[in-house]
């Protein structure tokens, strides 16, 4: 009997381990995706997030449900058993931990998404920590542990955390006051006084990235951001001025130059990618040079870095149509005068 017993609980529970995978598996791959499938015909964006956050707990927590069940019919102590629903209770904890994690910091990005806060890891990282810390607090009073020494605790701490913390916290402070202030702003072009420059990428709880444009990455720390003299490119405006210095001759006429430079400019902005189309470009004559009348092209880009090909497009177009009106942009000219001393008289 005691054999027949021992194959009947043994068979027991691989049915329960079976029946709660089957479940489980039946929950994420065919229920979940049809929840997914009939949350993207909503117009709220919310109840996909939420979707997305269940993806493969519902299989945990069958799993964790099915050796839960396991456990109550194998014969045990009292302090076992206790173990074992202490054990249960404080994983499906932590499973409720993560898929709140994982809701908080998805409604941060779609809330980013919609310009209510920049898109950056710094708030969803925060979310993660601030729910996490909460599931922690939540298992601890579930077991019995009091919490309230823990928090005294905290709070006494908190001096001697922020002396010995002084340099990640002035990060995560500086982090902060970046991103309220929105005057850098992920995708934004920015050039630090000392010389980097890029796309901000990034702004993290300690550091902010760049992408410069030969593909590299520059991390700086926030509190070094903070106190730096930073130019946006992007503030107040994506498009900006693109300037080009020409000179010609002096016996040029000037007012047929000008009409010839805009119109090549008008054509330039209308047809060459990263062109304001709807800006009216215009020269602006300000130096006799020693060789040269000088004067500077007012383009427009539509953002920082489409002033590079814009130049490169403008110059071989502005070469071309200038030999062909025969408007002469001349070589650096230097006149020399020769002095010379008159010959020595006979007899001196």
């Amino acid at each position: 009997m005691t054999i027949l017993s021992d194959i009947q609980s043994i068979l027991k529970a691989a049915g329960i381990l079976s029946s709660s995978l089957v479940v489980g598996l039946v929950l994420d791959k065919v229920v979940l995706r049809r929840l997914k499938v009939l949350a993207s015909r909503t117009p709220w964006e919310g109840d996909e997030i939420v979707v997305d956050s269940l993806r493969g707990l519902l299989l945990y927590s069958a799993l964790l449900t099915g050796l839960y069940g396991v456990a109550t019919q194998v014969p045990m102590t009292v302090g076992l058993q206790r173990l074992a629903g202490n054990i249960f209770l404080v994983t499906i904890i932590l499973v409720a931990t993560l898929f709140f994690m994982r809701l908080a910091a998805g409604f941060v990005t779609h809330y980013a998404k919609k310009a209510v806060l920049p898109s950056i890891s710094i708030f969803s990282n925060l979310a993660k920590v601030s729910v996490f810390s909460i599931g922690i607090l939540i298992i601890l009073q579930s077991l019995g542990i009091s919490i309230a020494p823990i928090l005294t605790a905290l709070g006494v701490g908190g001096l001697a955390v922020a002396l010995a913390l002084q340099d990640t916290l002035s990060n995560i402070f500086a982090g902060l006051h970046i991103i309220a202030t929105r005057q850098i702003r992920q995708g934004d072009y920015i050039r630090l006084a000392s010389g980097e420059e890029g796309y901000v990428n990034d702004i993290t709880w300690r550091n902010t990235t760049v992408q410069t444009l030969p593909n590299n990455m520059v991390i700086i720390p926030n509190s070094k951001l903070a106190g730096a003299i930073v130019t946006n490119y992007n503030l107040p405006d994506r498009e900006m001025a693109v300037l080009v210095q020409v000179g010609v001759s002096y016996a040029s006429d000037l007012d047929h130059v000008e009409r010839v430079t805009i119109e090549v400019a008008s054509e330039l902005l209308h047809e060459v990618q990263g062109g304001a189309s709807g800006f009216d470009p215009f020269i602006r004559y300000h130096t006799f040079a020693d060789f040269s009348i000088n004067f500077t092209v007012i383009l427009r880009g539509k953002e920082y870095v489409d002033q590079h090909l814009l130049k490169h497009e403008f110059v071989k177009r502005l070469h071309r149509r200038y030999a062909r009106e025969k408007i002469e942009i001349p070589f650096p000219i230097r006149t020399l005068h020769i002095k010379q001393e008159a010959p020595a008289q006979e007899g001196d």
